[in-house]
């Protein structure tokens, strides 16, 4: 059993997160659209854990330092950025190395018509375009991907870590971020348009599997900040940059996109690495958790 206090503001956050994200869910569902109100839906609903959190925060007159917004070591930041990259990588890697998706060399036309450089190749303008999303592109989905993970990692993760050891906590909070997802990939167009049940559970190993990660680097960092960068890491080089490049051969998209098994066959093994660290955490427990909780958040 939690504490009441504990148990108190989990509720509480997964109460408000689940009220203020409905009203967002409820109008994409009805347009059947994610990009319905010029996009603007999204960004408000990746707001809402974070909403959540400060709401939680001010009811039970706590302080929104509490979420952790101290600047980390510079090393989690860096792998914060590259991780995603490289289970990407290795994933679209694996597609084109099994011929189960093409090169979109037209993508690389397109954007030579829209950066509109005169006499700049295709092949310039693509790799303009990926510095570009690499870098700028990643400041702007830091800006969505906060919203988040100031509710998720930032309240969630850390809570839980009071009363679970690191294994609970990466899972619950796997699994409930995985369901927070699940509206609108199943009564909206959040999905690559293949089966509704298979895009399902391979979003869910994906999530639960990047959980293991995010936990990890949110409590050995004591900062939300790496769990941002890596968030919005992620959503660069998945669907910015390396679906774009994809050609779809025909069943490409059963296995690329968010929502395709490579993805989340390739999430697993960097999933379980973060895993076998997990007693590392012990470590950076915060001060006003119970010393004699620490044990318990570095068991199995």
């Amino acid at each position: 059993m939690m504490p009441d206090g504990t148990n108190r503001t989990i509720y509480l956050f997964l109460q408000l997160t689940l009220a203020f994200s409905a009203v967002v869910w409820a109008l994409i569902i009805w347009s059947g659209h994610l990009d319905m109100g010029f996009g603007l839906m999204i960004p408000l609903l990746m707001w809402c854990p974070a909403l959540a959190a400060f709401v939680t925060y001010r009811k039970l007159g706590r302080s929104i330092e509490a979420l952790a917004w101290r600047w980390p070591n510079r090393r989690y930041l860096v792998a914060a950025y590259i991780v995603p990259l490289a289970y990407t990588s290795i994933a679209y890697g694996a597609v084109w190395a099994w011929h189960l998706g093409g090169w979109n060399s037209g993508f690389a036309n397109v954007v030579a018509e829209k950066f509109g450089l005169p006499g700049l190749p295709a092949w310039g303008a693509l790799s303009l375009y990926v510095l570009s999303m690499a870098t700028g592109g990643l400041i702007l989905n830091l800006a969505t991907a906060l919203g988040e993970e100031i509710g998720w990692r930032g309240l969630l993760v850390p809570e839980l870590a009071k009363r679970m050891s690191f294994t609970r906590v990466a899972v619950l909070s796997g699994i409930i971020w995985a369901a927070w997802h699940a509206p609108l990939l199943l009564f909206a167009d959040y999905n690559a348009g293949t089966n509704r049940g298979y895009a399902l559970v391979c979003s869910t190993m994906s999530l639960a599997s990047i959980s293991v990660i995010l936990a990890w680097l949110r409590l050995k960092s004591d900062s939300l900040w790496p769990a941002a960068v890596f968030h919005a890491s992620h959503n660069v080089f998945v669907p910015c940059i390396f679906d774009n490049l994809v050609l779809n051969t025909g069943s490409t998209l059963w296995y690329t996109t968010e929502f395709g098994v490579a993805l989340a066959i390739t999430c697993i093994p960097f999933a379980v690495y973060f895993w076998s660290r997990r007693r590392e955490v012990q470590c950076v427990i915060p001060e006003k958790i119970s010393t004699s909780l620490r044990p318990q958040l570095a068991g199995d």
